[in-house]
């Protein structure tokens, strides 16, 4: 047996897993982090509530059929965002999104549960991916209310990538 015989099933694994790479980088599931004003934590530090994949998965999901500055007329599905506030216990009257992007925003929680706004997992049936607007997005039904949430101030609040949420 030749040096590259013995090699040969080695090097075919390690291109093997290296091609299968991309595959479990986007299927790796998404974790939410929540801190701040929240009266429940599940880190070492007892300063944060990450919130699983799976447990956001399992509140009841809701759909908001509406168009965004950025999207054409769609069905988004996911959580009530004041449900994903709760799974915290969330204190604060006012809530910091902040996306994989470093884009960062400040709403109160009051106008999130005023217009039902849903933190979005998926769209036209398919889950949000980074590349398009996920894993998560900010909903709000604007086709409901375009007098209020139309324009530049009311885009601010379609928030996508959201990875953190910080309750003041």
């Amino acid at each position: 047996m030749t040096r590259m015989q013995w090699r040969a099933p080695a090097f075919f694994a390690f291109l093997a897993a290296l091609l299968m790479l991309p595959l479990a980088v986007r299927a790796a599931p998404f974790e939410l982090e929540m801190q701040g004003k929240i009266g429940k934590t599940n880190d070492p530090s007892h300063t944060v509530y990450r919130i699983s994949e799976a447990e956001l998965l399992k509140l009841p999901a809701h759909t908001i059929v509406t168009s965004t500055r950025w999207t054409p007329k769609s069905t988004f599905t996911g959580p009530l965002f004041t449900d994903v506030l709760q799974l915290a216990e969330a204190r604060g009257d006012s809530v910091e999104l902040r996306t994989f992007d470093d884009y960062s925003v400040t709403l109160t929680v009051s106008e999130a549960r005023h217009y039902g706004a849903i933190l979005a997992y998926s769209m036209n049936g398919k889950r949000l991916k980074v590349r398009d607007f996920g894993p998560l997005f900010l909903i709000f039904p604007r086709d409901a209310y375009p007098s209020e949430l139309t324009g530049a101030v009311a885009d601010t609040k379609y928030v996508w990538q959201v990875k953190a949420l910080i309750l003041k």
